[in-house]
């Protein structure tokens, strides 16, 4: 349903009289989230989002590492991990790995926490049940960044070998490849990974604002000191760690969009001028005007923008005008037809960036969509792409991106393990596709769960909500588990997804 517009600028006396009248009667008629009105479809859905939305927060529990909790409910998992930071005689058991393998990256962790935290924080007010369950998401992840910014001026950003890692195929309660630890320091500095893991403790300590007061400012105070520690000491952690971070989670695009990223969390979370005055006096230097508009792990700019733009939409923060063309010149790059468009769909209609896990771009971009529309209702605007475009346009765009995730695609497939009658049945997972340690107690040697990789048989194990790679440009998936870049989950792929299912599960009235 279409916001309510404003009213004409010439009407009578009588009609000025009764428009306060008419204004209550429209907030009565919308139903409203945090002062902002939302909108419910009044037909049924054709996918079930709330299901979904259950099962993308349920999947982040079988990332877990370290020592599982007795409410865990992935019960195929078990503790992992358990002596990670001893090669530096630190504690750097827990968080998540981030993907089919049993690595710990800190890069694609702190992003995921950020984007889970940014979901919560647009859309919690819609979850009910599953508020509480994306709030321990976060705190897993947000636990172990503490523990790994816990030294002044130094960041541990990852535990474990990467190549020696993919050597093996093996389950995570299995590992016996080296837990080596690798971090940042002022001798090696690593800002993007710094001003990410910023990003990340600011914007939970927001989520725990209310429910976890003394929680949330350990978060803040972090959050400020690794800030400084990132601006200060600059210089890109794929230098100084290259031949263990590449080509994994190598940074393609500087640091630039994590430090705009990283301060307009904090200017969020602090209200302190001092990040006001850095993103004024640094944005553009940092990229805020970039014409990039491709959202991830990487490149934050686009996030930035749209971040910044609610400080002037909703909050009337003057000073953040030129973030409202910013933001806008990316969504005109994202819509289908538009004059500026130069975003590329697949013929069944998918977003797509890449080959590799690209339906990572798919979520992050509905996310921004959804969370740009909501902006734009609260301040009563539209973006000018030629033509105008109106937040339902972005709500309908990104309601296809989702519903397309969810099966409406030319495979009839849902790209949620669990969703729907069809999902991948082979994913790049090795604790989903090796046998349980309940059925099979004994330990599978590094190399003997490759024949399992190589077979086509399902796996075992379902890793309930995880959402995969995807399928080609053309719209094909084998569902084969050795094709990691269509096969493999992400925890930055659910990040983003979770606060869009709130949104459409509110919508159509499943919430």
């Amino acid at each position: 349903m279409a916001a309510p517009k404003p009213f004409p600028s010439r009407a009578s006396s009588s009609m000025a009289a009764l428009r306060p009248l008419f204004f209550i009667l429209l907030l009565c008629f919308f139903p409203c989230n945090n002062g902002f009105p939302t909108h419910r479809h009044p037909h049924s859905a054709h996918h079930n989002y709330r299901d979904a939305l259950t099962k993308s927060i349920l999947f982040f529990e079988g990332q877990r590492s370290g020592r599982l909790p007795p409410n865990q409910r992935i019960t195929w998992r078990r503790n992992s991990g358990l002596s990670d930071g001893a090669a530096m005689k630190v504690d750097l058991v827990g968080g998540y790995y981030d993907a089919g393998d049993n690595v710990k990256f800190g890069f694609p962790m702190a992003f995921t926490t950020t984007m889970l935290s940014w979901s919560v924080l647009e859309f919690g007010g819609l979850m009910k049940g599953e508020l509480q369950n994306a709030k321990q998401a976060i705190r897993w992840a947000t636990d172990y960044l503490l523990k790994a910014t816990a030294h002044p001026d130094t960041i541990y950003v990852q535990v474990g070998d990467a190549n020696k890692d993919h050597a093996c195929w093996e389950r995570p309660e299995d590992m016996d490849t080296p837990r080596s630890v690798f971090k940042v320091d002022k001798n090696n500095p690593g800002t993007e990974v710094a001003a990410e893991t910023a990003a990340a403790l600011a914007a939970a300590s927001l989520v725990f604002r209310r429910s976890d007061p003394n929680y949330s400012n350990l978060l803040v105070r972090r959050a400020m000191r690794v800030f400084e520690f990132a601006d200060k000491y600059r210089g890109s952690y794929s230098t100084g760690l290259k031949k263990y971070v590449c080509p994994f989670y190598c940074s393609f695009s500087g640091y630039q969009d994590e430090l705009l990223w990283g301060a307009a969390w904090l200017q969020r979370a602090t209200k302190n001028p001092k990040y006001l005055n850095y993103i004024q006096v640094n944005g553009q230097t940092l990229g805020a005007g970039e014409f990039d508009n491709t959202f991830g792990w990487d490149n934050k700019h686009a996030g930035a923008r749209i971040l910044l733009s609610k400080a002037f939409l909703v909050q009337k923060m003057q000073s953040l005008h030129d973030y409202k063309g910013h933001a806008d010149n990316f969504i005109c790059s994202i819509i289908p037809g538009a004059s500026f468009s130069s975003t590329k769909y697949t013929p069944g209609g998918l977003l797509f960036k890449m080959n590799d896990s690209n339906m990572q771009y798919v979520t992050s971009t509905s996310f921004l969509l959804l969370t740009y529309a909501k902006y734009l209702t609260s301040a009563r605007s539209v973006v000018n792409c030629g033509t105008t475009i109106t937040p339902k346009t972005l709500r309908s765009i990104a309601k296809k991106q989702v519903d397309y995730l969810l099966g409406d695609n030319p495979q009839k497939m849902s790209y949620m393990v669990g969703y729907g009658a069809r999902y991948p049945k082979r994913i790049h997972h090795r604790g989903s596709s090796l046998p349980s340690i309940a059925t099979h107690p004994g330990k599978i040697q590094c190399t003997a769960g490759f024949s399992v990789m190589n077979s086509a048989a399902p796996n075992p194990n379902l890793l309930i909500g995880a959402v995969v790679g995807g399928p080609d440009k053309n719209d094909r998936f084998p569902d084969q588990r050795s094709d990691y870049e269509q096969s493999e989950p992400a925890t930055y792929m659910n990040a983003p997804l979770v606060g869009s299912l709130a949104y459409l599960a509110h919508s159509f009235g499943q919430l």
